[in-house]
């Protein structure tokens, strides 16, 4: 299941030649995909809005009528990272009701966003400014929603009471996005198949053995 971040295609050096007016929500586009290759290759930090608007091929006061500073761009930036990981996790679950499919679709939606060549995950699961309140807030409703909407099955299918339920789903969310950057980074022998197949196998040995309340 593919993330739905921007797709970025054009090479990291080639900077986009500047053109004529955009619609602002095609110029916003354009910012937010420039962005995203400059905040993945340097982190926030050393991201820069010159290079930022030199890469959209936009003058500095055209990424600042959009986004009044770099905070802001990076939060709208990860506001959108986080509603993909999100709804590729609901279009999982969502997409079967055989449990051990909705578990191997589950951890395969977080490798497919994981392995994206946007490089977005980076964003989310390895950002280096979760000390700001807001991008802490943003990415732990990673976790939290998709831990939600994981919880939800699992207590209508055992009967577990929420607080189980949910640090049940906590942790499939956990092995998920974790295994899926360590594959990522440190497992390039398998393929995203053959990792998938592996871990998903692993989450549903565990969660497969409690037992149903009602007979699917």
């Amino acid at each position: 299941m593919p993330p739905t971040t921007p797709d970025l295609d054009a090479d990291l050096g080639e900077i986009r030649p500047r053109g004529g007016r955009l619609p602002r929500r095609e110029r916003r586009a354009q910012l937010l995909s420039s962005a995203l290759e400059i905040f993945v290759r340097n982190g926030y930090h050393a991201a820069a809005m010159d290079d930022i608007a030199d890469r959209a091929g936009v003058s500095k006061p055209v990424l600042y009528q959009h986004f009044p500073g770099k905070l802001d761009l990076y939060l709208a930036l990860l506001d959108t990272s986080c509603d993909a990981i999100i709804e590729n996790c609901r279009q999982a679950l969502a997409s079967t009701h055989d449990n051990e499919q909705r578990v191997a679709a589950t951890i395969s939606a977080f490798y497919d966003y994981v392995g994206s060549e946007t490089g977005a995950f980076r964003l989310v699961f390895e950002s280096d400014l979760t000390n700001e309140p807001a991008v802490r807030h943003l990415v732990d409703r990673v976790t939290s929603e998709c831990a939600s909407m994981i919880a939800e099955v699992i207590a209508e299918d055992t009967g577990f009471p929420s607080e189980a339920s949910r640090l049940l789903a906590v942790s499939l969310v956990g092995m998920a996005q974790v295994s899926a950057r360590f594959w990522l980074e440190e497992a390039g022998g398998l393929d995203r198949d053959q990792a998938t197949a592996l871990v998903s196998a692993l989450a549903w040995g565990g969660i497969g053995g409690y037992p149903l309340t009602v007979e699917h």
